[in-house]
């Protein structure tokens, strides 16, 4: 009874936490989420002759297609994040953001390399949920009659990014689903990774001109874009197609 006692507290402070933040609280979600774009979008921009460099020397693809690709993820992010941030277009900003990782993920070899190929998947998880937030419910002729057993793309969206968000931590932390409500689970993990990303990505203790800082800084940024979707989880709920949504039914 007394971890019962503590989830139940621990669940109502998160419950109090969503009451007060739920003005800005996805405003600042999105922020976080979009943040590594813009931050890459922003490298392209002032490393543009060494990302030019390294995609030509790499693919032997010749100055005009390196400088192509450079020029797309310039405009592909800084875009996206946009019309992210002015709520305009966020769908076609989404599927935009979807491709860019797609081919950062094959340009970069990341395909290759489990740490980051799983960080990408949690990106992608981030904006699956903001592509779920945006989209709008479909009207039937039935509208306002409640539906049984029946869930909208949007609710398997909201399944799709959580898992995809959870799976770079499936071996790290492991939650108890019969205590922890995934408002819960996923504020818990945001206090975590807030507080790792601080600790070990702290690009702004490392010099500019080493190597480690851009290491660092793309580190943070990826993290805290992971950070954004699981605040949107916090914000908007888990969706339909959840444990909180079947533990109603019982």
């Amino acid at each position: 009874m007394r971890q019962e006692d503590l989830m139940s507290a621990a669940e109502d402070t998160a419950d109090q936490f969503l009451r007060v933040t739920k003005q800005y609280l996805p405003h600042v979600a999105r922020l976080c989420l979009i943040s590594t774009f813009l931050e890459d979008g922003i490298r392209m921009w002032f490393q543009w002759s060494e990302q030019r460099d390294y995609i030509e020397a790499t693919w032997s693809c010749g100055y005009f297609l390196a400088a192509g690709f450079v020029l797309l993820n310039l405009i592909g992010q800084i875009g996206g994040c946009v019309l992210v941030l002015s709520r305009n277009g966020v769908q076609y900003a989404c599927f935009g953001l979807f491709g860019i990782i797609a081919l950062q993920t094959v340009a970069y070899s990341i395909l290759w390399d489990l740490k980051f190929f799983m960080r990408n998947l949690a990106l992608g998880g981030g904006l699956l949920l903001l592509l779920a937030e945006s989209r709008s419910e479909g009207k039937s002729m039935f509208a306002g009659v409640p539906s049984m057993g029946q869930s909208s793309p949007k609710q398997y969206m909201q399944l799709g990014g959580r898992v995809l968000l959870v799976l770079m931590f499936m071996t790290l932390l492991q939650f108890d689903s019969s205590f922890f409500s995934t408002k819960l689970a996923a504020l818990t993990l945001v206090l975590w990774l807030l507080a790792i990303n601080v600790y070990f990505n702290a690009f702004w203790t490392v010099p500019s001109y080493k190597p480690m800082h851009d290491y660092l800084k793309y580190d943070f940024f990826q993290t805290l874009s992971v950070i954004g979707g699981l605040l949107l989880v916090v914000a908007l709920g888990p969706g339909g197609v959840s444990m909180d949504e079947k533990k109603k039914e019982w």
